[in-house]
C-alpha cells in the first residue's frame, strides 16, 4: 500500500480563501514535534509526508522539516497556494533543502474567478509564476483545483489552459467542496450543485486522459464520473484498504481515517458500483440525493484496474 500522510505545520495564510476547509489560527507546530511526528510516519513505513496549512511555506523551518524527512527517508511533499512560491530563490531554497514534489491550489485561469475565491488581488499571477518556478527547478508539479459553484463549468477550461502553460504537469486532483466548512456555513454561494459540473469535469477527465496525464476526484460519486472510476481517491482507497492519517493544528489533532462511505440513497441499492463507491459527502445537506443514480457497470474490473496500478 502506498499510503501517504499529513502534517499540518501551520494554520497561518496569506489567502482568505472563501471554502477553507482550515481557517486561518495562530497556531504553529515546533521543528521537534513535526520531527516526532516524521518519525511516527516513517515507523508505520509510510510512502511519504504532505506538509499542509494553513500555507506551510509561511512557516520560517519548513526547510528543515523537508531536510528531515528526507534524511529519514520519508519521501516530503508541501501543499501551497504559491504566494511565496513566486519567489524562485524562496522555492530553490525548499528544493535545496530536499523537495522535490510540490502541489499548487489553482481554482481558475480566469484571473477575476480565481482572485475572488482566494480574496487575494493578484492571487494567480502569482500562482502561475510560482508554477513556472517549480518547472525550472525540475520539481514535480501536481494541480490541485477544489471544485465550486464559480468553477463548476469551467473545470475543462482550467486544465487545458494549465496543461498548454505548463506541460510538465502531470498530475491533477479535483477534490469537490467540503461545504461542512465555517466559512462555507456563513457564505454558501460557493457551494456547487453535482450536475452543473458533470459535463466539464468529464471533459477535463477525458482532455488529461487523451494528454497522457494521470487525476484523481475526490467527493464525487461514482454515478458523476463511472467513466473513470478508478480515478476516485475514495474508491482507490476502499479497493487497496489504503488510510490517511493528518495532524490537525486543533481540538482534532491526529485523525486516522480508514473508512471511506459516506451517505447513500435507495437508488444506490441498485447501483452495480455501490461497494466500491464513497457514496455522497452531506447528502440531502447540501448536495441532493435526488441527482444520484445507479450505475451498471461490473465493479470487478474497476477492481481489477486498480489493484494493476501503482
Amino acid at each position: 500500500m502506498a499510503e501517504l500522510h499529513y502534517i499540518q505545520v501551520t494554520r497561518e495564510c496569506n489567502q482568505k480563501c472563501r471554502f477553507c476547509s482550515n481557517p486561518a489560527s495562530d497556531s504553529t507546530i515546533s521543528l521537534s514535534a513535526a520531527k516526532r511526528l516524521i518519525d511516527g510516519y516513517v515507523r508505520i513505513k509510510a510512502a511519504g509526508v504532505i506538509f499542509t496549512g494553513g500555507e506551510p511555506t509561511l512557516h520560517p523551518e519548513l526547510d528543515k522539516m523537508i531536510a528531515y524527512a528526507r534524511r529519514k527517508k520519508l519521501p516530503p511533499r508541501v501543499t501551497t497556494n504559491g504566494q511565496k512560491a513566486s519567489n524562485y530563490a524562496y522555492l530553490a531554497g525548499l528544493q535545496d533543502a530536499g523537495l522535490k514534489h510540490i502541489h499548487f491550489s489553482a481554482y481558475s485561469h480566469v484571473a477575476a474567478v480565481h482572485d475572488y475565491l482566494t480574496r487575494k488581488k493578484g492571487s494567480l499571477e502569482k500562482l502561475l509564476r510560482a508554477i513556472g518556478n517549480a518547472g525550472s527547478l525540475g520539481l514535480r508539479t501536481d494541480i490541485n483545483v477544489v471544485i465550486n459553484k464559480l468553477n463548476s463549468r469551467h473545470l475543462h477550461r482550467i486544465v487545458e489552459n494549465l496543461s498548454k502553460k505548463f506541460p510538465f504537469v502531470a498530475h491533477f486532483v479535483f477534490n469537490n467542496m467540503d461545504p461542512g466548512m465555517d466559512r462555507v456555513v456563513e457564505d454558501p454561494s460557493t457551494i456547487p450543485v453535482l450536475s452543473d459540473f458533470e459535463a466539464s469535469l468529464a471533459r477535463a477527465m477525458r482532455y488529461l486522459d487523451s494528454t497522457g496525464r494521470t487525476f484523481r476526484v475526490e467527493r464525487v460519486p461514482l454515478c458523476f464520473m463511472a467513466e473513470f472510476s478508478h480515478c476516485s481517491t475514495e474508491t482507490r482507497k476502499i479497493v487497496k484498504a489504503e488510510g490517511r492519517n493528518t495532524y490537525f493544528l486543533d481540538e482534532k489533532r491526529m485523525v486516522k481515517q480508514t473508512v471511506w462511505q459516506h451517505d447513500k440513497s435507495g437508488r444506490c441499492a441498485s447501483c452495480g458500483l455501490s461497494c466500491i463507491c464513497a457514496g455522497l459527502y452531506k447528502m440531502d445537506v447540501h448536495y441532493s440525493s435526488a441527482e444520484l443514480c445507479p450505475v451498471f457497470t461490473d465493479p470487478n474490473l474497476i477492481k481489477r484496474r486498480i489493484n494493476r496500478e501503482p
